[in-house]
């Protein structure tokens, strides 16, 4: 399905794009940690020279890989690998390693930029420890928001791609349900030899080719659609004569709206299926009425509700593989309601389009 495949592409999108932002935001911070904290408040107090400035500076610049090194070695390893499985002994261990590593590298960088001053062990710890403290943190609020993040977008793919597999799967079994009413009306002419065969193998191969090719598409137009249950009732009415009463109307004023191809079939599939045959005065009514982008299609159809139907194989598939459809593609965008009353068996779906 184009829509799903194009929802997933912006999702990548966007997840790339949000983790990049992520990024940005956490070293952001940490460059700036260093005028926050003063990483050099532990120097002497004595005034520093120039040259003794620009070594603290190059220290300064250094001690972000430093905390890089820290930040991502804490987020690819330490979480998943001890954090995530709540081994936090070996977590706390970890990171306290991680601590007497950074003091070890500082001490050497110190020493090798400013040999010509005393470098103290303690001064560093406590130097060092807010700029390590608050790496940490931001290492685990990143890996815990960005995995909540990944997380989240593998769920949501995996809705779609169920969505996508369900919904293909419910459209396949529609199909043949809908064939092997056509064809057992097609017999039903060729035992009568009615000069109609011909024309309605012609509509029906009309039909079969919009089958074929249209309902591979997500959306169709929805004269298309109406076309498609106007031809099925042609070859319905053809069958029965006038045995069997059947009122249309079909009304829409915008030709751009779209639907979901073999969305409202199963509902007329139906009315034949159980409206008709040893049901005294049977009746079919359909109505669809479109206006600002709403849809309302009722299907009515006189049954007799003392009378004890055999069900073939086949039966109910279509209005229980609708109704699921619906959900799936619209969900709160619809409401459907199937009634029994009075002899009449009555589906109302109201149904809002996309504009």
């Amino acid at each position: 399905m184009k829509r799903v495949e194009e929802q997933s592409m912006r999702l990548k999108i966007s997840g790339k794009w949000s983790k990049a932002i992520l990024h940005i935001l956490v070293w952001t911070i940490l460059i700036i940690l260093p005028y926050v904290v003063n990483l050099n408040k532990g120097r002497p107090p004595h005034m520093l020279t120039s040259i003794e400035e620009y070594q603290f500076a190059k220290l300064n610049l250094l001690s972000y890989l430093l905390w890089i090194v820290c930040f991502y070695v804490n987020s690819q390893l330490l979480m998943p690998k001890f954090f995530y499985t709540k081994k936090y002994g070996l977590y706390i261990t970890s990171v306290a390693l991680c601590f007497l590593f950074s003091i070890i590298v500082h001490s050497i960088m110190f020493r090798g930029l400013i040999p010509d001053i005393y470098f103290s062990t303690v001064r560093a710890v406590w130097a060092i420890a807010p700029s390590f403290l608050l790496t940490f943190a931001a290492s685990i609020a990143f890996t815990m928001i960005s995995d909540r993040n990944t997380e989240e977008r593998r769920t949501l793919q995996r809705e779609q791609e169920n969505m996508k597999t369900e919904v293909s799967f419910l459209r396949s079994q529609i199909s043949p349900h809908f064939i092997f009413n056509v064809l057992n009306n097609i017999v039903a002419l060729v035992r009568l030899k009615s000069n109609e065969l011909e024309p309605t193998v012609i509509k029906l191969s009309g039909l079969m080719q919009y089958m074929l090719y249209e309902t591979d598409e997500e959306k169709v137009s929805l004269l298309t659609e109406i076309e498609y249950l106007q031809a099925y009732i042609d070859l319905q009415k053809q069958r029965f004569g006038q045995k069997v009463p059947i009122e249309t109307n079909f009304e829409i004023h915008d030709n751009t709206l779209e639907i979901e191809p073999m969305l409202l079939i199963p509902f007329i599939e139906n009315a034949f299926k159980h409206g008709v045959g040893l049901i005294e005065a049977p009746q079919i009514i359909i109505d669809l009425n479109v206006q600002d982008h709403c849809l309302v299609f009722k299907v009515k159809n006189r049954f007799d509700p003392a009378a004890n139907e055999t069900k073939d194989n086949a039966s109910g598939i279509g209005l229980s593989n609708v109704s699921r459809r619906l959900n799936l593609l619209y969900g709160n965008q619809h409401t459907l309601n199937i009634e029994r009353n009075d002899g009449w068996f009555t589906v109302d779906l109201t149904l809002k389009l996309a504009k």
